[in-house]
């Protein structure tokens, strides 16, 4: 059986959360939506509509969500030729294709900004494939794009191992019935991320590919 590292992208590959934040939170701003930050920076994770459900409730007016998200995309298309990608993000995932795991990578980013994101982090000849939220009907946390992933490589849950930073990203795993690893480079606490089922936390895909012999990708499940 063929063995599936499945990656999220923002804030896990690419030092990318923050900015999301600081584009959402100026969106919702100029609707005249009065959000906080730490709450903006609690949704980062999910598809846009269910962002915004999550930060204006589900009876908010839902005809202005396709401005919002366009206000937050044309803010966030500035930073396209400068996103950060972490330390040995790209190390890491071309070590995981030499050993012999298919890496596909599982993110609610829309096609212009994966564009960027797989340019940002250099590493295309380790990527086996891409699940979006475009690709399902729910994205994360259903586990929806999980399973549509695991297709793409076609692996077993068993034999499958998914790393991301937020919550909504273990709580895909588990529902998918997938182990999952945690970053904490978005930002999110390791309490979070393990009470949402990580098995192991690292710091950043640094740490990660230096402790990888040891981690949930050191071996088949």
């Amino acid at each position: 059986m063929n063995r599936a590292a499945l990656f999220d992208v923002d804030g896990t590959l690419v030092d990318t959360n923050h900015l999301h934040v600081v584009c959402w939170w100026e969106a919702l701003r100029q609707a005249g939506h009065d959000v906080a930050m730490h709450d903006v920076h609690r949704a980062i994770g999910l598809p846009g509509e269910d962002l915004l459900g999550h930060l204006l409730g589900a009876d908010r007016d839902t005809s202005e969500d396709g401005t919002l998200s366009d206000a937050h995309s044309t803010l966030y298309g500035t930073y396209f030729d400068r996103l950060p990608p972490f330390e040995a993000a790209a190390e890491l995932l071309r070590e995981l294709d030499r050993q012999g795991w298919r890496v596909v990578l599982v993110t609610s980013a829309k096609d212009t900004e994966l564009d960027a994101l797989r340019k940002a982090i250099d590493a295309d000849d380790a990527i086996t494939a891409t699940a979006s939220s475009d690709d399902v009907r729910e994205g994360k946390p259903a586990p929806d794009q999980v399973h549509h992933a695991l297709g793409l490589a076609d692996a077993a849950a068993r034999d499958a191992v998914f790393v991301g930073d937020t919550v909504w990203d273990m709580r895909a795993a588990a529902r998918a019935d997938v182990t999952s690893v945690g970053l904490l480079c978005g930002g999110i606490p390791r309490r979070d991320l393990e009470e949402a089922g990580a098995r192991a936390v690292y710091r950043h895909p640094a740490d990660l590919l230096a402790h990888l012999d040891r981690s949930p990708l050191g071996g088949a499940r």
